[in-house]
C-alpha cells in the first residue's frame, strides 16, 4: 500500500502543472492539497512500504527499495517516453510481484520468470492510457490486443507445466479474457477519450483476475476464489476513487 500510494500521490506532484489543463479536478490543481504538503506524503508512503517489507527480509527491503525507485523514475521521466514508459511502469508491477514472492526464501530467484507477465500485461495498459484525454491510437491499441493475447498465451504455457492445476485455472482465465477484451475492442472501434478510460479502467480491474489464475493455477481453485474475492471490493471502490 505504502508503494502503491506513495507513487500514485508523487504522479500527482510531478503533473501538478500538467494538471491544472488536463485534469483540474486532481486534488493539487483544485486546492484541496498543496504541492509540498503531497510530496511529503508521497516520500513518506514510499519509505514506509520499504520499512515495512524490510521486516520480511532484506531481500525484500531490496525489492521494495527498487520498485520506489522504478516508481519515481516513471513519475518524473519515464511517463513521457513512448516505449520506456510503458516498460517502467511494467516493471513496477513485475516487481511487485517478486516482492510477494520473496516472502518464501529463495522464491524470486526460482520463479523469476512470473514478474515477466504483469511486465508486459501492465505496459500493454499503460499504452492504452496515453489516450484517455485526446483519444486513442489504432495502431497502440491493436498493438495492446497482441500483448494481451500474448499474456493469456503466456498463462496458457505456465499451466502446462507439470505441477499446474490446468483445468482449474482456466474459468479464472476465460472471466479475464471477457473482462479485458471487449472494452478494448470498443476503444479500438471509437478511439473516444471515454472508451479508451474504460479500457484502462477494465484492464486495471482485471489484474486481480489474472492474479486469481495463477493462484487457481498453482495453488488450487480455493486460493484463486481467495483472491478473487478482491474484485467486487475493488470495482466498489473504483465507483468511488479515479481508477485511472
Amino acid at each position: 500500500m505504502g508503494l502503491y500510494g506513495g507513487g500514485v500521490v508523487l504522479n500527482d506532484v510531478f503533473d501538478a502543472d500538467l494538471d491544472q489543463v488536463e485534469r483540474p479536478e486532481r486534488p493539487i490543481p483544485r486546492g484541496a492539497a498543496s504541492r509540498r504538503s503531497a510530496g511529503l506524503l508521497g516520500t513518506g508512503l514510499l519509505l514506509g512500504g520499504i520499512l515495512a517489507a524490510a521486516q520480511a527480509s532484506a531481500t525484500s527491503a531490496w525489492l521494495a527499495a527498487a520498485i520506489a525507485g522504478l516508481a519515481v523514475l516513471y513519475d518524473a521521466r519515464g511517463k513521457h517516453h513512448p516505449l520506456l514508459g510503458p516498460l517502467n511502469m511494467g516493471a513496477c508491477r513485475g516487481g511487485n510481484l517478486l516482492l510477494g514472492l520473496s516472502a518464501v526464501p529463495g522464491a524470486p530467484a526460482q520463479f523469476w520468470y512470473l514478474a515477466l507477465i504483469p511486465v508486459v500485461y501492465i505496459a500493454a495498459i499503460t499504452a492504452v492510457s496515453r489516450g484517455e484525454v485526446n483519444g486513442g491510437d489504432k495502431r497502440v491499441l491493436l498493438l495492446s490486443v497482441g500483448l494481451y493475447a500474448l499474456v493469456i498465451s503466456s498463462v496458457l504455457g505456465l499451466l502446462r507445466l507439470p505441477q499446474a492445476h490446468t483445468w482449474v485455472a482456466l474459468p479464472f482465465l476465460m472471466l479475464f479474457a471477457a473482462m479485458v477484451f471487449p472494452p478494448l475492442l470498443n476503444a479500438l472501434r471509437s478511439l473516444r477519450p471515454p472508451d479508451v478510460r474504460l479500457a484502462v479502467r477494465a484492464g486495471v480491474l482485471a489484474l486481480i483476475l489474472l492474479d486469481a489464475t495463477v493462484a487457481a493455477g498453482f495453488a488450487g481453485w480455493w486460493y484463486g476464489l481467495l483472491v478473487l474475492a478482491l474484485l467486487p471490493l475493488s470495482r466498489w471502490l473504483a465507483g468511488r476513487f479515479a481508477v485511472t
